[in-house]
Order: structure tokens, then sequence, then C-alpha cells
């Protein structure tokens, strides 16, 4: 058979107070027209269907548009599992009867041992999950971490899979030799590990990840992520956006790019070669400006705004050089404790107890000792 593989849809979502929904609707056209171009068998998407767990009602009412145009007007098979991003209660609400559309979505872990097979395929839909649900699940609290997790979910998963079927693995999570490269990408951190070993998903011949926003971040053959359908940070300005077209017999995995609506473009100059280029840039794209300029502009934001309404965010060069020479003269003068305290806030997002901070003087005081 022959699926489309997107994930991280993020309906809702905007960029630096701008409104991302007209620009969403606009790709969704786009991988729908693939979709239907490519003759797929089935729609699949890796979860964080919304920005956020309660979405607004314009957000709630795209989504439900969309996905009732893919599914009941267009009569494509979808495979969904709700992400870090969503509300499983909330998404999950008429799941049951969803399902006699032939739209599949799994909000819980219980589901998820339970295959949806389509011609020569069989998918195991996988929400994003907690480590505890899984203890809870196997009665095993020695399931310490996710790749504990993991093994056994893909183990439990293992007894189910149909003779001369073809598995696939729908889920949401941070694989092994993925890296972080976008701020709109939210870091899973469960059990004390973040990342679950690709060598656990070998019994599958396919996985289809959803979380990390950049398709590039994970280079396996048959474990991909597909990342987001369009950008949503400034991180992401020069990724690719696309969508994975998968064939189960034989195996390929296609790339298939999208179009963003609206660009996002790293600019950097002086004020007067900016407003002097400025109509070299499409007007209505998003623009992360860094300036060149020594001197004090007054209002220069509104003033780059006249050429540029869609800034998404302004720095200027020499400040920022200018910040981080202050701030490494700072750390130069501070006591080694000074800095434990720091990093210990950054790390753990708390301040330090006054016993931690004792407890740190004193091994302190020991090494001085010593040396």
């Amino acid at each position: 058979m022959r699926f489309l593989h997107t994930a991280d849809w993020h309906v809702g979502k905007n960029l630096n107070g701008f409104d991302l929904l007209a620009d969403q609707r606009k790709v969704f056209k786009q991988i729908e027209k693939i979709a239907h171009d490519q003759k797929v068998d089935a729609v699949v998407i890796a979860g964080d269907l919304y920005d956020r767990s309660v979405p607004t009602e314009a957000a709630v009412h795209q989504l439900n548009q969309e996905l009732y145009q893919l599914n009941l007007v267009d009569h494509l098979p979808i495979l969904a599992i709700s992400g870090n991003h969503d509300s499983a209660t909330r998404l999950g609400t008429g799941a049951d009867w969803f399902a006699k559309e032939s739209f599949y979505l799994n909000t819980t872990l219980e589901a998820a041992f339970h295959p949806v097979t389509i011609a020569d395929t069989e998918f195991f839909l996988l929400p994003f999950f907690g480590i505890q649900a899984v203890r809870n699940f196997f009665g095993d609290d020695k399931i310490r971490d996710i790749n504990d997790a993991m093994t056994r979910i893909v183990q439990e998963m293992q007894k189910n899979f149909g003779p001369e079927k073809h598995h696939v693995l729908v889920a949401h999570f941070f694989a092994a030799g993925s890296k972080r490269t976008a701020d709109s990408e939210t870091t899973i951190e469960v059990g004390g590990l973040s990342a679950v070993a690709t060598s656990t998903l070998a019994p599958f011949d396919y996985v289809a990840l959803g979380h990390l926003h950049n398709k590039n971040a994970l280079q396996e053959e048959r474990v991909k992520y597909s990342g987001s359908p369009m950008k949503f940070s400034v991180s992401e300005a020069k990724q690719e956006k696309g969508v994975w077209l998968v064939d189960t017999a034989p195996f390929t995995a296609k790339w298939l790019p999208l179009k963003p609506a609206h660009d996002i473009h790293l600019l950097k100059g002086s004020f007067a070669e900016l407003t002097t280029t400025a109509d070299d840039h499409a007007r209505d794209d998003f623009y992360d400006i860094e300036l060149t300029d020594h001197e004090r502009i007054p209002d220069v934001l509104n003033k780059l705004r006249e050429y540029y309404p869609r800034i998404v965010s302004l720095h200027r060069e020499h400040q920022a050089q200018a910040v981080e020479q202050r701030a490494s003269k700072k750390r130069a003068k501070e006591s080694p404790l000074d800095l434990l305290t720091d990093f210990y806030q950054q790390t753990m997002g708390t301040t330090m107890s006054k016993e931690q901070q004792q407890w740190a003087a004193q091994a302190l005081a020991d090494v001085k000792k010593e040396d």
C-alpha cells in the first residue's frame, strides 16, 4: 500500500503574534493535492494536530474542516495520534464512531496494541505517553525510563503482528540520533532519559514519527520524522518542509516538498541597506532582521515595518556582541559557588535550597584543603 506521512500540524499556532491559520489552510490544500495526485491509500498524522491542549474555537473549526475534507469528502482513511501539545482527552472525543468512517484516532495507550489493518499493512497507533501510564498498564514499577517503556511496548505489539503483513508504528517522541533544531519543538523528558533508541524500533517495517520539526533530525532508512508542514519559528527558516510518501511493497520513502504560503527570511544589514533593498523581498513574508548599525535609531522597529510589515524579531549585531562581552567579564569575577548556583537554576528550573548551598560550600572547602 501507499500512505502519506505527516505530523506536527500545530493548528492554531502563531508566529510571534502573527496568526498562521490562513497559511496553515493553504499548506493543508497542498497536502490534500499530494494525497490525490499520488493516489495514497491513507494519510498518517503523527501527533500534535493542535498547538495547545485547549485550542481556540477558530483552530478547532479549521482542523475539523480539514479532517472532514480528507476523510468524508476525499474518502481517505486517516490514521492519527495525539501528541504532547494535544489534550488526549479532548482530541479523543468521538474516536469510537470516527472509526466507522475509517478515521482512526488513537489517544490512549491501551488502544495502541490493537492494529488497524489497511490493505497489506498493520498500523500500530501509539500516542504520546507518560512513563507512569506504561507502568500501570503492565503492572511493573521496574520500568524506569522511556527505553524500558518502549521495549515493553514493542514486545507487546509484536504479539499482535499478523503473518505476511507489513507493520508500521505511528508515534510521537524523541528518537536517538535526532537533534533538536527548532525553538518551536518541545523536548520530551520522561524518566530521566529523552530519547528512544532506534534499535528498539527494528521490528517495524516503517516508523512514522512526529515531535521534531526537521525531517533531517534523524537519518534512518525506515524511521523518519516528517517534520512540521510549515515553518513555525525563526530557527526553522532554512529548513525544507514537506511530507513522506511511503510504499510498503517494495519499500520506498520519497520526500515531497511543500511550498510555504509566506516564507521566513533572515536579513542582516544596516538600516539604509535594508530600506533601500526592500523591494527585492516579498512584502508579506516573515522576517528576522539583524541590524549592523552602531548608532541608535529611534523607533527603528516601526520604521522598518513600513518596508517589512511582518518582522518577527529584530536584534542588533553589535549590541549582542557587547552583551556577550559584559556577560563574560561578569562570569570571570563570579565565585565557583555563584557559578554553581546559576547553573543549578538554569538546569533544574529552581533555586538551590540552603541545605544544598551548604553542601556545595563544604565540598568546595574540602577540595581547596586537598589542593
